[in-house]
């Protein structure tokens, strides 16, 4: 079967690129050891670990996607990148030191069986740093304005924070502490938010591309229209008046720290 990836995958890199901050926090998050090896899960075209090679970490690229992977490969060639899935790595019980895993969970097809994997690679002493968005969280986009039902869709499919607090209690991991983030107007890694502060990114066809929200088949009628609504509201300002009554306090995404029980 052919995985959504490998279709969004042909021109992803061209919207999708390591951002420095998000980079800095998952690396202060997961503090890595030079002598260690870490995993990542879901790693896409492998911008995020590609950073982390850059500074001379050890990193194993794990994803679904072929296509993905190849773009990958073509950024760094001696990392090790490999086809799978949270739910089957393959991979030696405890011989991992951290994971990071970044916007994937949603993709997960479960998350029991996902935890029970990273749980039996990670060392008794190591961290998974998860980076994703809550329905919750994603109430507060005002994106739910012009793509309701894409939103809805989007929410169905992302896992809450109780499912995935559950998931990972169940197969002895802990969350060990949580970090809100608020999109940034510089952000480089153009996912489902990124255009919070710049509505006009969501005009451009190459970044919906990179979204998986926006490259939907059944959002298509739906996204026709809220663009057409959305560029004439950025046009008179009404854009502003609407982004302010979804202002919030609860951050846009989240990272969770969890360890081993």
């Amino acid at each position: 079967m052919q995985e959504k990836y490998d279709i969004i995958g042909v021109d992803y890199n061209a919207t999708r690129k390591a951002d420095p901050y998000l980079f800095d926090r998952l690396f202060s998050l997961l503090d890595p050891n030079p002598e260690g090896k870490y995993l990542d899960i879901g790693c896409g075209t492998g911008n995020y670990t590609s950073e982390f090679a850059k500074k001379g970490y050890t990193f194993i690229g794990i994803d679904p996607s072929i296509e993905m992977l190849e773009k990958a490969k073509l950024q760094h060639n001696a990392i090790t990148w490999k086809i799978g899935k949270a739910e089957k790595i393959a991979m030696p019980s405890e011989s991992i030191d951290g994971i990071i895993a970044s916007l994937t969970l949603h993709h997960w097809q479960s998350l029991r069986q996902g935890f029970s994997e990273l749980n039996n690679v990670l060392k008794p002493e190591g961290k998974i740093v998860i980076f994703t968005a809550t329905p919750h969280q994603m109430k507060g986009y005002w994106l739910n304005h012009y793509f309701p039902k894409m939103l809805k869709d989007s929410m169905e499919q992302m896992p809450t924070y109780d499912t995935i607090e559950s998931n990972l209690e169940a197969n002895g991991l802990r969350i060990d502490n949580t970090e809100k983030y608020f999109i940034k107007p510089d952000l480089q890694d153009l996912f489902l938010y990124s255009g919070k502060h710049n509505p006009k990114l969501y005009i451009n066809p190459k970044v919906r591309h990179g979204i998986s929200s926006f490259s939907s088949l059944a959002n298509a009628k739906e996204v026709a229209q809220g663009l057409k609504t959305l560029e004439q509201d950025i046009a008179t300002g009404e854009i502003n008046n609407i982004s302010t009554t979804y202002e919030n306090t609860e951050g846009d995404y989240l990272f969770m720290v969890a360890k081993k029980a």
